[in-house]
């Protein structure tokens, strides 16, 4: 053999060896590798891995409000369901999830989470033709509130809120200790639809105006206990 000829073969042996290497057992294929968190840009997985729990699986059936509702993603703008994401709720067991304010999240990764929920579930034919009511409203009287409760609400939950044949207790301590007032209000207005309660516009003869909402949502704030604090 030449010396060219003993080159040649020596750099297909070579680049023989480096193909082979690359197809050692245990060497993980480019999917495998390690992705750091704040590379993902999946809204599966974000979504699986920071609101699932909480919002469902399929963003319904949750112990928290669903996200897989038209109704209610026709009533909050995606800029509040941003800052909800990034900020999280005070005084409830909603958390922040941007990392400026101490989440895991990136700004681009709330983005795809905000925009992919809205993506997936929003449905503007579900609500067509229908006046919404406000997503934030003014303060309502619980005295009405109490007239509007029988009125729309009492047939499911009980004349006292208690529980009835159809539905749950709204006055639980504990029930109103988790929630925030505008909770309440977007379910007064989305209803739930995973659990089977109605919209503003299915729970009676006809649709809550605006100001009953506020109403019934007085009715139960004004039923909250508030929690002692511990003495330090």
């Amino acid at each position: 053999m030449t010396s060219r000829g003993l080159a040649m073969g020596l750099a297909l042996l070579a680049a023989g060896a480096l193909v082979g290497c690359d197809r050692l057992p245990g060497r993980p294929d480019e999917s495998e590798r390690y992705v750091r968190p704040s590379e993902v840009k999946d809204f599966a997985t974000i979504y699986a891995t920071q609101c699932s729990g909480c919002h469902g699986a399929e963003g319904r059936l949750g112990p928290s409000r669903p996200l897989d509702d038209p109704v209610y993603l026709a009533v909050v703008d995606p800029e509040r369901i941003r800052e909800v994401v990034s900020r999280g709720i005070p005084g409830t067991n909603q958390p922040s999830f941007a990392r400026s304010a101490g989440g895991a999240l990136t700004d681009e990764q709330v983005s795809l989470l905000v925009d992919g929920i809205y993506e997936r579930w929003a449905d503007p034919s579900k609500v067509a033709g229908a006046a919404l009511p406000p997503y934030r409203g003014s303060a309502g009287d619980p005295a009405r509130g109490a007239v509007a409760y029988a009125t729309f609400c009492a047939s499911c939950h009980g004349s006292d809120g208690k529980g009835g044949g159809k539905a749950g207790s709204i006055v639980d301590p504990n029930f109103l200790s988790l929630v925030s007032d505008q909770m309440l209000r977007n379910s007064v207005i989305a209803g739930r639809p995973d659990l089977g309660m109605p919209d503003w516009r299915s729970v009676g003869d006809r649709a809550m105006t605006p100001r009953e909402i506020s109403d019934v949502v007085a009715w139960m704030v004004e039923r909250r206990v508030a929690t002692p604090v511990a003495n330090r």
